[in-house]
């Protein structure tokens, strides 16, 4: 099969696409022939060598969408499930930028029954950052949220399941970005970092940093979306980050929004999988909104 990987690191020409054999699942594990697969920031990170793993080759892609086309033992789906699923990883051999990926099991949840694969593989990475990053900040009906980079895909989905939650959302974004987010459910728009302040809590989802948790209210809440990079706490503010994991439970949870309508998937982009090098390039001129994604 043919997948995308690194094996030194760098810019978008640093990607390349590889003949490798097909993975095998092992017990608790389901085969994916994919049909799509999301290009995330995370993926130009792998590239550039932000987690390391030099020496190696290193797979691509987290998310997928696709079908399960062989089962291991103890694994509870069948051939023929049209599913989706994270794949996380920063250091293995294999992404899901390939036409096979193997996942656990318990990662796997059934795909949207409204959306197309090409949609549908937007979801498990941004999703799950986003609600994951939202239960770390315990935030009630009527509390108030800053989320910043709103317009992005973590941020967009942030918006939506905050504001279903019953909290008062404010959306960080360029200006031209602010139809979108009240869109997505933002009672209150703010374009520029001098701004409101006073905010139970931030979901800093363009890495602002101290600049964002500057906006929270004394004894508030922080959730940043890169392992290990949330600012010092001051005045008693919590601050955390979200280090997003596999759950198939909480996907389903996920594509049930997205088959109720309160979900919206957002495709910038499709690319084949050959193409993976234009692709990189394409997200690191920036300005993207939605998700690039990889079509096997």
């Amino acid at each position: 099969m043919r997948a995308v990987v690194v094996t030194s690191f760098g810019g978008p020409e640093a990607v390349q696409v590889v003949e490798t054999e097909v993975p095998e699942p092992g017990a608790g594990q389901v085969r994916i022939k994919v049909a799509a697969a999301a290009l995330n920031p995370v993926d130009a990170a792998v590239r550039a060598g932000v987690f390391g793993g030099a020496g190696g080759r290193i797979g691509l892609g987290w998310d997928v969408a696709g079908t399960v086309d062989a089962v291991g033992p103890a694994a509870a789906w069948s051939v023929g499930d049209e599913v989706v699923a994270l794949a996380p990883g920063v250091a293995e051999p294999l992404g899901s930028h390939a036409e096979y990926v193997v996942v656990g099991a318990d990662a796997v949840a059934e795909a949207p029954a409204t959306a197309d694969a090409v949609s549908a593989a937007t979801l498990p990475l941004n999703g799950l950052t986003a609600v994951q990053a939202l239960d770390l900040l315990e935030l009630t009906p009527g509390q108030s949220l800053l989320v910043t980079g709103a317009a992005g895909a973590v941020g967009g989905y942030a918006v939506q399941l905050a504001a279903r939650r019953g909290v008062s959302v404010t959306a960080l974004a360029r200006a031209e970005d602010e139809e979108l987010v009240r869109s997505l459910g933002a009672a209150h728009f703010t374009a520029g970092e001098a701004g409101p302040a006073g905010f139970d809590a931030v979901l800093d989802a363009a890495v602002l940093g101290e600049a964002a948790l500057a906006r929270v209210r004394d004894g508030g809440a922080y959730a940043g979306v890169i392992p290990g990079a949330a600012p010092a706490a001051v005045r008693g503010v919590r601050t955390g980050t979200v280090e997003v994991r596999a759950d198939g439970e909480r996907l389903a949870e996920l594509v049930r929004l997205v088959d109720e309508g309160a979900l919206t998937l957002r495709v910038a982009g499709t690319y084949a999988l050959d193409d993976a090098v234009k692709a990189h390039a394409r997200l690191a001129e920036g300005g993207v909104r939605g998700r690039l994604v990889l079509l096997p």
